[in-house]
């Protein structure tokens, strides 16, 4: 019996030791004769295990008037608990924002680069179309005054549709040959058919 009432002591004394701990930070209740812990429990919209893990009781049944149970330990820690969870999730929304918004402003930056690539393109094949046409019509033009047009024409040491001195065609005077010699001599002396149609219309020759 001794042994029993130092064991009954010994778990008062940690029961109240752990209330105390809890006390400062938690709801707790004072054991009264005749209280049973699903009774405390049922008043206090609260479950036996709930009671049970908060007090580290051994034995659900074993508790004593005067003793005082932590039934609720876990309002100030829910307060913190959701201020750090609402806290978090408007950290997390804040940089899903941002990661958005930097994802966007790359595709931005992305489409209009693309855009002034197609644009810059664009131009410069428009560029080229314009003055290959424009090329194409000057020489056409020298032909046309020089030859009429065709590769077998001759005028003294002239030949061809371009008109060139035969030594300039080497002995070939392939269609072929005088098309490639033209071009060579044109834009080696005037940089462009262009050109070369302007100094003929000023000299009458090229």
């Amino acid at each position: 019996m001794k042994f029993n009432k130092v064991a009954l002591s010994i778990a008062c004394a940690a029961g109240f030791t752990v209330a105390g701990a809890a006390a400062a930070n938690a709801d707790t209740v004072t054991v009264k004769s005749g209280d049973t812990l699903s009774q405390i429990a049922d008043e206090n919209n609260t479950t036996v295990s709930s009671i049970q893990s908060l007090n580290s009781l051994q034995n659900i049944h074993l508790i004593f008037p005067g003793q005082k149970l932590v039934i609720n330990a876990n309002n100030g820690d829910a307060a913190v608990s959701t201020q750090q969870s609402a806290q978090t999730t408007q950290q997390a929304s804040q940089q899903q924002t941002t990661q958005q918004a930097s994802q966007q402003q790359t595709m931005q930056q992305s489409a209009q680069t693309t855009q002034q690539a197609s644009q810059q393109q664009t131009m410069q094949t428009t560029q080229q179309a314009v003055a290959s046409s424009s090329e194409q019509a000057a020489r056409d033009w020298i032909a046309s005054r020089e030859s009429g047009g065709s590769y077998t024409a001759q005028n003294g040491n002239y030949y061809g549709k371009y008109q060139l001195s035969s030594a300039y065609l080497g002995g070939d005077y392939s269609a072929e040959n005088q098309e490639r010699v033209a071009d060579s001599y044109v834009l080696n002396r005037y940089g462009s058919w262009a050109n070369a149609k302007s100094h003929w219309l000023q000299n009458g020759w090229y």
